[in-house]
């Protein structure tokens, strides 16, 4: 009997968030159409999409994980980009809709109930949603990957959200001052929007094959340089799908007559040290051999 292969800790974590938000809609939404409140109801919504997002973040690691096939040679890891794409989008929404809430809230200034309540479920969402983004923030940094990184950002914006919901209603709860939940939504919803717009943002540029980070770059080419048996380079070409880096690069041999197997173990120390860089990092590199200098002879990128 096969032994069932043991679930990543992407999977866990979206497995994790998926629990919590279901949890914090519960109590939000209860609380939120008791009290009237816009804030408490705007992020009892603002949770209600954490899990929608959550679920797809799950199919999106699942399907990223998958190996090379026919038809997708490189494999699927660029459907995390996508997921966060997505999830950008769908935050920006949720943003946009909070701004109307808020600017409704201006003029009509209902009164707010169930305070005490509301405060409470606030303080329970604020502890809560600390923990997960801890505990999301160390997978991000742990597996580096973009869908966790997403989700760590989205409920960094609601840990903020939460914190702010909930000095709003202590506020109102001690100066009667309820224009403060209206200004307090209008504010927390300029950031959500802002903050998606970021998380968009990165997506789009893994999606367009963005090149890696410049420090990244700069070490390669440093690499390259120092590598002894080479005289230059060019074509160098980076970019990231998922926990991979790919990496295209022509090399100038010092040697124009140079053996073919002593040309590809130069090749072989220059990938092996590029590798070095990100141990974390499944890199796919190509290395194109050139006895001579023949950018000038073809297109330049």
């Amino acid at each position: 009997m096969k032994n069932k292969p043991k679930m990543s800790l992407e999977k866990k974590a979206s497995i994790v968030a998926s629990l919590t938000a279901t949890f914090l809609i519960i109590i939000k939404v209860t609380i939120g159409i008791l009290s009237g409140s816009v804030a408490v109801l705007a992020s009892a919504i603002d949770s209600v999409l954490d899990l929608m997002i959550s679920g797809f973040n799950y199919f999106a690691l699942s399907k990223a994980s998958e190996p090379s096939d026919k038809t997708f040679n490189y494999g699927k890891g660029k459907i995390e980009a996508i997921a966060a794409v997505i999830e950008g989008t769908v935050v920006a929404t949720s943003g946009v809709f909070i701004l109307y809430l808020s600017i409704q809230k201006l003029f009509t200034n209902e009164p707010i109930g169930y305070l005490s309540e509301s405060i409470l479920v606030m303080l329970i969402s604020f502890v809560v949603t600390l923990f997960l983004v801890m505990f999301l923030n160390y997978v991000a940094k742990k597996t580096k990957n973009l869908v966790i990184k997403s989700d760590a950002l989205h409920y960094k914006t609601d840990l903020f959200t939460n914190g702010a919901i909930l000095i709003s209603l202590v506020v109102i709860y001690f100066t009667d001052f309820g224009l403060v939940d209206a200004i307090m939504g209008f504010g927390i919803s300029i950031y959500i929007i802002w903050e998606a717009y970021k998380i968009i943002k990165e997506g789009v540029f893994i999606l367009l094959d963005g090149s890696l980070e410049e420090d990244e770059v700069i070490q390669i080419k440093e690499i390259i340089q120092t590598q002894k048996g080479l005289t230059d380079y060019h074509f160098l070409k980076t970019r990231n799908s998922a926990n991979i880096n790919f990496v295209d690069v022509h090399l100038v041999f010092e040697n124009r007559h140079i053996a073919l197997l002593d040309a590809h173990n130069i090749a072989d120390e220059v990938e092996d040290k590029i590798k070095e860089l990100d141990k974390d990092k499944e890199w796919v590199i190509n290395s194109h051999l050139d006895p001579y200098d023949d950018s000038l002879e073809t297109c330049t990128i």
